[in-house]
């Protein structure tokens, strides 16, 4: 009979991917070896094999889980069947709340992602496009018009934008917090949607 998964097997993997996304992160994925992923994670490389068959296996795991766990946040916020703006609204905190403590995934889908073989990158760009559609259907929901002229993906990436790379001059010492800036940026983003559904204004040389 097969030897089942150590108790602790799934909690080592966690750590493992924390320590190679920093380390990818911080040198590029092709400066990155596998001794010196095994070092960060605080293992032996040989342990490190029982668990990755090779860095390509790593950078994998390390897109994948972390866009399984934006898409968990999607499908716990659309349980709360919440009234159209409330929804919009948990969305963007719920995922400024991950990204608070995910720039070195950020990191990674960004700059090494394109290193994946053709399938892996596909599987990781399909799982992508559905977190987009979520965000561009809970848009459409506050402001429907933005289908109708085939704004809803493109103002959803303009969002992605905003949010993104908040950690980049957010300072955790700072006097806000990524929860503080959440409905800030709801507000800020939902009043603009709300523009651009409106009739042009004529121009003052025009008018009267």
């Amino acid at each position: 009979m097969a030897r089942g998964k150590a108790p602790t097997f799934e909690l080592q993997r966690a750590t493992m991917l924390r320590a190679a996304a920093g380390l990818f992160a911080e040198k590029g994925f092709h400066n990155a070896s596998m001794s010196a992923i095994a070092q960060a994670c605080g293992v032996s490389k040989p342990l490190l094999y029982h668990y990755y068959r090779d860095k390509e296996h790593l950078l994998f795991d390390i897109a994948d889980s972390y866009i399984d766990e934006l898409l968990a946040i999607v499908a716990a916020v659309e349980a709360r069947k919440l009234a159209a703006e409330d929804h919009f609204a948990e969305l963007v905190r719920r995922f400024m709340e991950e990204y608070e403590h995910a720039q070195d995934q950020h990191m990674v889908i960004v700059q090494d992602v394109k290193f994946l073989r053709e399938e892996q990158a596909a599987s990781v760009a399909g799982k992508q496009r559905r977190v987009v559609a979520a965000f561009a259907d809970a848009l459409a929901r506050v402001e429907p018009g933005l289908k109708g002229r085939k704004l809803d993906k493109a103002v959803t990436m303009i969002l992605f934008g905003m949010i993104n790379w908040t950690f980049t001059w957010l300072r955790a010492d700072g006097p806000l917090t990524f929860r503080d800036m959440a409905p800030i940026v709801t507000q800020i983003f939902l009043n603009g949607v709300r523009g651009l559904m409106k009739k042009e204004e004529p121009a003052a040389s025009e008018a009267g």
